[in-house]
């Protein structure tokens, strides 16, 4: 059994690759991970770290998650027309917007699949805006204290894409994942449990990176919503112990302690490589401010910069890299 994508000559024009991980995506698949029991080692600390921190309303979303097979659509809107600075409140706002009808049909999915307890059963549209403040809790918990680890692995998998794309858009499909194979014009990987044709119409296809993705990409069930294929990003070994102070709000690091907060971050994110765009993006400052930052970084040996185009590209020296490994 596979999922088969059909693409027309539109639709590989219009293929695009997200410039991060959706947020709403990742809170969908972390809660997945949190309750495999497969032994694979990349989310064990992880797990034992968040589990014990979830409570109430935010513990209740793993009823909504099972690890396998379907999760209502509803819980991962589509974000990709707001900056992803915004992306988790935009999407938080559309979960809890969700028409009556769409909420009905996944639900109804859902228990088809699934032993749904009555809550879930149960709910409407006027439980939407607790479910999304829920959402916000877990959120906090199981992922915001990660997100310099996590946005540094998706920076490095965005440009192993975008140097793939110079290939042109099908060497990028090509590429994207062992698990998926393009036989012109159609992109297909064996699922095992489904059996699907799914026909792009002119719409063109998404790629959406996500940390928490395990093993094979990932797609919404219903058809008419916009199309995204979630693919999963390569781990660095013991990446969750990169942020055990941050995780629990403890001692500063030993990089952040000499350099500050904000410059260890930079130095985090020019780990992966980046321009100077794209680390005020990452750090949310101007320019100006990332500019600054980089020419202390650079005069003090940390790391290299060089100009390719309009441009200018930031890479870790080694005296940068043995300072990160603390």
């Amino acid at each position: 059994m596979s999922v088969r994508i059909h693409f027309g000559v539109e639709d590989l024009a219009r293929t695009s690759v997200a410039e991060r991980p959706d947020p709403m995506w990742e809170v969908l698949l972390s809660l997945h991970a949190l309750q495999h029991r497969d032994g694979a080692p990349a989310f064990a600390l992880w797990r034992r770290r968040t589990l014990p921190r979830l409570a109430g309303p935010a513990r209740g979303l793993l009823a909504l998650a099972p690890p396998r097979g379907y999760s209502p659509d509803f819980l991962t809107p589509d974000t990709s027309g707001h900056s992803p600075e915004h992306g988790l409140e935009q999407g938080l706002e559309s979960l809890a917007g969700t028409p009556q009808g769409r909420l009905r049909t996944d639900l109804e999915r859902f228990a088809n699949e699934h032993r749904a307890p009555l809550w879930v059963r149960e709910l409407t549209t006027r439980d939407l805006p607790s479910m999304a403040s829920a959402v916000r809790d877990y959120h906090a918990v199981a992922i915001r204290p990660y997100e310099p680890c996590i946005g540094s692995h998706a920076e490095a998998d965005r440009s192993l894409r975008i140097r793939a794309l110079q290939g042109g858009v099908e060497r990028l499909l090509s590429t994207l994942h062992p698990k998926l194979r393009w036989a012109p014009p159609v992109l297909e990987w064996r699922t095992g449990r489904l059996d699907r044709d799914i026909r792009l119409d002119g719409r063109g296809l998404r790629l959406i990176p996500s940390f928490f993705c395990r093993h094979s990409p990932v797609m919404l069930r219903e058809p008419e919503l916009p199309p995204v294929l979630v693919h999963p990003i390569e781990h660095s070994p013991g990446w969750a112990s990169d942020a055990p102070h941050r995780a629990r709000g403890a001692t500063k690091s030993p990089c952040a302690a000499l350099l500050g907060n904000t410059r260890a971050a930079a130095l985090e994110v020019v780990a992966a490589g980046c321009t100077t765009s794209e680390l005020a993006r990452r750090l949310n400052v101007s320019p100006a401010t990332a500019t600054h930052h980089t020419a202390i970084l650079r005069e003090a040996g940390l790391i290299s910069s060089h100009r390719a185009g309009g441009h200018v590209h930031h890479t870790l020296r080694s005296l940068g890299a043995a300072l990160l490994r603390g």
